[in-house]
């Protein structure tokens, strides 16, 4: 069933091709968003990973655009991921459990506000489930982070995305930036 259902809402769509084993080819879900979907080989749980590229590409690598990833698992959101493509500096701050953070700064429109994300393995972040919600209706997302040669910004268009599609699969819906 699940192979229909990719087969179907590829058919109407532009495949992107998908840089993981076990993991169909993504097909476009509105905007610049595109869709991949894959299954546990030993627990059968269903992951859906909503990928936005960025409009930019920072400075050390001019071949690889950074990247938010949306995961969700068994229709529940699981997690996202900020993934500036090159490697981040050391954490600058303790999270609230003592985990390596780092603060970044991010506009949601034409809201600013400072974040400790997650650092994980100087390769990404883990952010935060408000800031995910926000992203999710806006039509501008920054996200400025400290390089290695100063501060670098990260550049998103996330309108056009199929907020119905990501209710029903990750049961998550966009938050007003600021709003509760």
């Amino acid at each position: 069933m699940a192979m229909v259902f990719l087969a179907t809402l590829s058919a109407g769509a532009q495949s992107v091709r998908s840089p993981n084993q076990d993991e169909s080819d993504g097909v476009s879900v509105g905007g610049r968003w595109v869709e991949f979907h894959s299954e546990d080989k030993m627990t059968a749980a269903r992951k859906v990973r909503f990928e936005l590229l960025a409009d930019n590409y920072l400075s050390e690598d001019p071949e690889y655009k950074p990247r938010v990833e949306l995961v969700c698992t068994n229709g529940k959101y699981t997690y996202a991921d900020f993934n500036p493509g090159i490697r981040l500096g050391p954490p600058n701050r303790p999270g609230f459990w003592g985990q390596p953070q780092i603060e970044v700064r991010v506009r949601v429109d034409d809201l600013h506000n400072t974040h400790g994300w997650n650092w994980i393995r100087d390769r990404f972040l883990s952010m935060d489930k408000g800031t995910t919600r926000e992203l999710l209706g806006a039509h501008i997302f920054k996200v400025e982070i400290p390089g290695r040669r100063g501060p670098e910004i990260a550049e998103f268009s996330p309108a056009g995305l199929d907020l119905a599609r990501v209710k029903q699969i990750c049961d998550l819906t966009p938050k007003r930036p600021g709003g509760n």
